[in-house]
């Protein structure tokens, strides 16, 4: 564990949604939600007062208004969503040069050597959340600590308008105590399988040996292994690329018709192309995957010409390429489309040619009071 390092990550609190109330102070306090108003639209962003329904991101909107009947629904302005995004970066720049975003409205900046030689990460922290405050209009949520994955899942603990801070001392009994559903990579069908072998928590996990992680999870398993100890050498780099975009859905219960599988893969190109939106990137390469339940698995591609961006494009190129997929009697585990061969981004004066979305150097912590 290297404890010299000082991360932080920023988090907007329900951007997309918070920018269309503060731009509409009649919507303040309703509970809304940005997306497509079509019967196979999903929810972007959804605020908090919407949250309390149960309607989240990603969710499909008939399912939204069916849990919330006064639910607002607003169609997306990208280009509001982009214009404060440069605001909040800026606000970064003011601080350090070393800047990953993730997306429009989240970031990782190492700020050990800072602008403003500030010994205290979390005194940086505060003052940039009071900076998008009041250059924004906005909230941010932050968590600080000594590597990425710490300061990520730190930066979610206090939502909204919250602010975590973990200590290098407090590294170990903080990951130790942490449910396995917040580890990188843990989505539910995993956290299920580790449920099963009786790890729930880190303190769990870490009594398990890497061989015996691997043998259980594959690759994922040395990932596990080390992220638990708080081996995350990972760097804050202002310049990666991503050369991909994707999500997957493993189902609970392994699908049979080929129609319910169709509608999954409109379900997933939506996610994409929010995602997509949200991280300025485009790609000529849509890439279909298939998980059977006998875990046998098929990729099929196809490339175009022009950049795929449009969410009715990728779902007529993932029906010709499921068209011809048969489909054998013990059905389908899992599911999953990726948009990659991408090309460059231009936007108001950043040229970026963005990273692939899986997720998943400086001088010491001077002392655990100045963290």
């Amino acid at each position: 564990m290297d404890a010299s390092r000082k991360i932080i990550h920023v988090d907007m609190d329900a951007f997309y949604a918070s920018v269309e109330q503060r731009d509409n102070p009649e919507l303040r306090g309703c509970p809304l939600v940005v997306g497509g108003r079509s019967a196979r639209s999903v929810v972007a962003a959804a605020s908090y007062e919407a949250r309390r329904f149960g309607v989240r991101s990603a969710m499909a909107m008939q399912k939204a208004l069916a849990r919330c009947p006064n639910l607002v629904v607003v169609e997306p302005r990208m280009g509001a969503y982009k214009a404060v995004s440069l605001q909040i970066r800026e606000i970064f720049l003011e601080y350090t040069d070393l800047v990953e975003p993730l997306s429009l409205d989240e970031a990782f900046l190492d700020v050990t050597r800072n602008k403003k030689g500030m010994a205290s990460a979390s005194r940086v922290a505060q003052e940039i959340r009071a900076r998008i405050r009041e250059r924004t209009g906005l909230t941010a949520s932050a968590g600080v600590s000594i590597n990425k994955f710490l300061a990520k899942v730190a930066s979610d603990m206090n939502k909204p308008d919250g602010f975590t801070l973990v200590a290098p001392e407090q590294a170990d009994a903080f990951v130790a105590a942490l449910p396995i559903e917040k580890f990188f990579g843990v989505g539910k069908v995993t956290a299920g399988k580790m449920h099963g072998l009786g790890i729930r928590t880190g303190a769990d996990l870490l009594k398990w040996t890497m061989k015996d992680l691997e043998s259980e999870f594959g690759k994922a398993g040395r990932s596990y292994y080390h992220i638990v100890r708080n081996e995350d050498s990972r760097p804050v780099d202002p310049n990666r690329e991503r050369w991909s975009m994707g999500t997957e859905d493993t189902f609970e219960q392994d699908l049979h018709d080929r129609e319910e599988m169709l509608a999954c893969l409109e379900s997933i190109a939506h996610e994409v192309v929010r995602r997509m939106e949200r991280c300025h990137f485009a790609g000529k390469t849509l890439t279909l995957k298939v998980k059977f339940a006998d875990f046998r698995q098929i990729t099929r591609s196809r490339t175009v010409d022009r950049p795929i961006v449009d969410v009715d494009n990728i779902v007529a190129m993932t029906r010709f390429l499921f068209a011809p997929v048969e489909i054998p009697p013990k059905g389908v585990r899992l599911l999953g489309l990726t948009v990659s061969n991408p090309r460059a981004v231009q936007s108001q004066g950043w040229t970026q040619l963005i990273l692939p979305f899986f997720e998943y150097r400086l001088p010491s912590w001077t002392s655990p009071t100045t963290v």
